[in-house]
C-alpha cells in the first residue's frame, strides 16, 4: 500500500524571544565585520603595510566589538552557545597572532546546526569564508539565518530521502559577501588550518532560490509568450510555497550526489574534470529530484508537482543565461535539457512564442535522466578518458560544440600522451556556446537577472 503524504502547516515561529537582527548588538557586529573584511587580503590575512590599511590597534578594537556583540547575542541562541564560545576564542587568537591567514577550525567544528533541525530556529554565523558564486575571497562574514524544516519535510527525510547533513535556511540579515548571487552556506568555504575528514552540515538559502526563480521565470514567461499552467503560475505568486518547493528540490538534489552508479565523485574527491562532467552531474541530480517529485505527486504531496515545474522552468530559463560563459556547467545543463525537450517535441519555439507540452515534457525529461544514468553505469567500466569522451558525445548529440573545439575533433586531435588533467586545458572556456534562442533570451533577461543580486524574500515582497 502506498503511503499518502499530507504536508503539515509550516511553522513561522522563531527560536528566540527577540529577533537577533533587531538587537543593537547585531548592528554593531555587522558594522565591525564590514570594517574588518575591507582590510583583508584574498586569503583572509591583513597586510598592514598596504595603502589605506587600518592600524593594528584599530583592527584589534573592531575584533573586540565583534566578540562583545557575539557574547551579547548568544543568550538569545542557547543552542549555539558552544559555537559562539569557540568563535570568540578563534577571533581573539587570530588577532593576537597578528592577523595572518585565519584559522577558525575550532569554531567550525563546534557549529553543528544539522544535529537538531527545528523549523524556525535562528543561528548567528560568523566565519572568514568565501561565498560560493559571491565573494571569492576568505573575508570575515556575518549572517543570521533561520531554518526551514517543516514536519512534512522532516518526515520525508526520515523515511525516504535520508540526508542528515542538509539544512534549508532563509536570510534574516547578512554582510557584503552575501549581497551577491550566493545561495549556500557551506563549511568547506571557511578558512581553516586543515580540512576536516568529514563535515556535519551544508545549508541552502531556499528564500533566495525562490525569490530569483519567481522574478526571472516570470519575466522569461512574458518575454517568450509561454502560457504557464495554473499550478506553475501559483509558484510565481507565493514566496512561501516556492521556498518549500526549493527546500524539497535541494534536499533530494544534495542527497543524489552520493547515490547511484557513480564512476566519479566530483565534490568529495577533488578531481580535475572537463566542465561538462560537472554539468552532467548537476543535471543528473536535478533530474533525479524531478523523477522523485513525480512519485511524490502520485503519493499525494502537492510539493512534488511544484518541484517538477521548478526544475523544468529554472533549468530552461534561468540557468543557461545566468553567470559568465567561462566553464558554466549549470548553464550547460540547462541548455542540454532545453535542447533535448525541443528535439523530442516536448516544446516548440514558433512564431516568436514558446509552447510546452507539459505531459510530454515529463516523459522526455525521464528519458534524458535514463540516458545520463546509463552513461554513469557504463562509465564504471571505462578508463577516465574514454568516459570523458562518451560524456562529450552525449552532450554534443544535442548541443553544437564551438567550431574551434579541439575536443570536438575526437581523440586523434589531442595529445593522449599527456595526463588527463592536462587535456582539460584543451577544453574551451565556452565549449558549447549559447544557441540563437538563448543569445536572444539572454539579452532580454540581462537586467532582470542583474536585479536578483542579493535578493531575499523581503526583496520580492517589496517589489510586489
Amino acid at each position: 500500500m502506498t503511503e499518502t503524504l499530507v504536508p503539515a502547516a509550516t511553522s513561522s515561529g522563531g527560536s528566540s524571544a527577540a529577533r537577533v537582527v533587531d538587537q543593537p548588538a547585531w548592528a554593531r557586529l555587522k558594522g565591525a565585520v564590514e570594517v574588518i573584511r575591507t582590510a583583508q587580503s584574498a586569503d583572509g590575512s591583513v597586510d598592514f603595510s598596504a595603502e589605506g590599511a587600518p592600524s593594528r590597534t584599530e583592527l584589534l578594537r573592531e575584533v573586540e566589538r565583534v566578540a562583545a556583540a557575539v557574547r551579547e547575542l548568544s543568550p538569545l541562541l542557547p543552542h549555539d552557545a558552544d559555537y559562539h564560545h569557540a568563535l570568540v576564542a578563534d577571533l581573539r587568537r587570530w588577532a593576537e597572532d597578528g592577523f595572518g591567514v585565519p584559522d577558525f577550525l575550532d569554531s567550525l567544528m563546534a557549529f553543528r546546526p544539522a544535529e537538531q533541525r527545528t523549523d524556525g530556529r535562528c543561528h548567528l554565523v560568523v566565519f572568514p569564508m568565501y561565498t560560493q558564486n559571491g565573494n571569492p575571497d576568505r573575508n570575515l562574514e556575518a549572517v543570521v539565518v533561520r531554518v526551514v524544516w517543516p514536519r512534512w519535510l522532516a518526515e520525508l527525510e526520515r523515511t525516504r530521502y535520508d540526508n542528515p547533513l542538509f539544512l534549508g535556511i532563509t536570510f534574516e540579515d547578512f554582510t557584503a559577501g552575501y549581497d551577491t548571487n550566493s545561495a549556500v552556506l557551506f563549511p568547506e568555504t571557511v578558512s581553516v588550518r586543515e580540512v576536516p575528514e568529514r563535515f556535519s552540515w551544508g545549508a541552502i538559502f531556499c528564500d533566495r532560490e525562490a525569490a530569483r526563480f519567481r522574478r526571472v521565470i516570470g519575466a522569461a514567461a512574458d518575454v517568450t509568450g509561454l502560457e504557464l499552467p495554473e499550478e506553475a503560475r501559483g509558484l510565481l505568486h507565493d514566496q512561501d510555497r516556492c521556498q518549500q518547493t526549493f527546500v524539497l528540490w535541494d534536499m533530494i538534489h544534495d542527497r543524489t550526489h552520493s547515490h547511484g552508479d557513480l564512476p566519479f565523485d566530483p565534490f568529495m574527491i577533488k578531481q580535475r574534470q572537463p566542465f561538462w562532467m560537472y554539468g552532467l552531474e548537476e543535471l543528473r541530480c536535478d533530474l533525479t529530484a524531478f523523477h522523485e517529485a513525480v512519485r511524490l505527486e502520485a503519493d499525494g504531496l502537492e510539493q512534488g508537482r511544484d518541484v517538477q515545474y521548478a526544475v523544468l522552468l529554472d533549468r530552461m530559463f534561468r540557468f543557461p543565461v545566468t553567470g559568465e560563459r567561462n566553464r558554466n556547467y549549470d548553464g550547460l545543463g540547462g541548455q542540454l535539457l532545453f535542447a533535448y525537450l525541443h528535439q523530442h517535441d516536448a516544446l516548440r519555439w514558433r512564431d516568436n512564442k514558446l509552447s510546452v507540452d507539459w505531459q510530454r515534457a515529463r516523459e522526455v525529461t525521464g528519458q534524458l535522466r535514463e540516458e545520463i544514468e546509463t552513461l554513469y553505469r557504463q562509465g564504471i567500466d571505462r578508463p577516465k578518458l574514454v568516459h570523458w569522451f562518451a560524456a562529450y558525445e552525449l552532450v554534443s548529440r544535442h548541443l553544437a560544440p564551438h567550431p574551434g573545439s579541439t575536443w570536438a575533433k575526437g581523440p586523434e586531435a589531442l595529445d593522449l600522451t599527456l595526463p588527463p588533467r592536462k587535456l582539460v586545458d584543451e577544453v574551451l572556456p565556452d565549449e558549447f556556446p549559447l544557441s540563437l534562442f538563448y543569445e536572444a533570451l539572454a539579452k532580454k533577461l540581462r537586467k532582470v537577472i542583474e536585479s536578483t543580486r542579493g535578493i531575499t524574500a523581503d526583496s520580492t515582497a517589496a517589489a510586489a
